[in-house]
């Protein structure tokens, strides 16, 4: 990923934080027919002895080949992204020499695919899943909800994946190459907008210029 160092975001509470997010990973790997793309909700684990960038866990159904694949993978995780208009820039108004651009928040996980063959190692993933994605509903269903013998018949049916991290990456473009005044008024413009991904990248933008 083409990396200007003022886009550069290496903080790890930062790039967790936007995995939890938005989970959906597209994860890119090898297959004899060549590059491959599978769209998969995933969960970040923190740092342990045994994963110290952490891990990511999911599930896929055991129809799907991505598996078996072995080697390194990548994993990418958009974040929140928008068009940004030149009528925010001071230079509209002095020059008229602006262009527009687009910016956005990404995060690249790269690690070797492994599975999960432990039944009880596997139950923990799909109840840490799944603990994870109820865990805003005022009832959370749970795994154990259901019944035990439906779970592992289930379980024949799917595959639990593990990508240790070996490196990760993110790339936070808010125009952090334009002054101070400019930056406001994108963080300002986009606040504006009646659309939850412009509100986002508000938030990060601002997180970006104040430091936070």
């Amino acid at each position: 990923m083409y990396m200007p160092a003022a886009f550069n975001e290496n903080r790890p509470e930062v790039l967790h934080a936007l995995i939890r997010a938005y989970p959906l990973g597209c994860l890119v790997s090898h297959s004899d027919q060549g590059l491959t793309a599978d769209h998969i909700p995933m969960l970040m684990l923190p740092a342990d002895a045994r994963h110290p960038q952490g891990r990511l866990i999911a599930h896929v159904a055991r129809a799907n080949p991505v598996w078996q694949q072995q080697g390194e993978v990548m994993v990418v995780f958009q974040g929140p992204h928008a068009y940004i208009t030149p009528a925010w820039y001071e230079e509209k108004q002095q020059s008229g020499a602006v262009v527009p651009t687009y910016n956005y928040a990404v995060v690249h996980v790269h690690g070797k695919l492994q599975t999960v063959d432990d039944k009880t190692d596997f139950l923990q993933i799909l109840e840490q899943l799944t603990d994870h994605f109820e865990a805003q509903r005022s009832h959370p269903w749970r795994v154990s909800d259901a019944p035990a013998d439906y779970i592992q018949t289930l379980m024949d049916m799917i595959v639990g994946i593990e990508i240790p991290v070996q490196r990760i990456t993110g790339k936070w473009k808010t125009s952090q190459n334009k002054s101070v005044q400019n930056r406001s008024n994108i963080a300002a413009g986009l606040r504006e907008q009646n659309d939850s991904a412009a509100q986002a990248l508000a938030h990060i933008t601002e997180q970006q210029l104040f430091g936070a």
